[in-house]
């Protein structure tokens, strides 16, 4: 497949598995258009921390800064909207703020949350 110039929203899910080297997330490491949000990178930073790569924080958090977009209450709304509609699944506030920021910038949502595996407009990568 080749990604050059696709668009994805990489959820924290994504995230930590481009720093795990999981070879299926290879592909999605260059070539593409990024965007996340500032509430992935904590996420992000929670994960590196476990994973006692406190050094490494401020340096990744800058790199992965530049992508960030910001949401605004439409974002809010339809977020606390999926989340209700989902209430079995149990979605994450972050994970259903960045599923509607993918689709309001034409980008797909980059995942491997079994939960979101078959929404639409989910590139979904275990």
């Amino acid at each position: 497949m080749n990604l050059k110039m696709n668009k994805f929203y990489f959820d924290t899910y994504a995230l930590v598995e481009i720093s795990k080297a999981n070879p299926e997330y290879t592909k999605y490491s260059k070539d593409v258009i990024i965007i996340l949000n500032k509430l992935n990178l904590l996420e992000f930073t929670y994960f590196l921390i476990r994973e006692g790569k406190e050094k490494e924080i401020l340096e990744i958090f800058q790199n992965l800064s530049r992508y960030n977009v910001d949401y605004d209450e439409d974002i809010l709304v339809n977020a606390a909207k999926l989340k209700f509609n989902h209430k079995k699944d149990k979605l994450s506030f972050i994970d259903c703020i960045g599923y509607y920021l993918a689709k309001k910038n034409k980008a797909k949502f980059l995942t491997g949350d079994e939960k979101f595996k078959n929404m639409e407009n989910v590139e979904f990568i275990k």
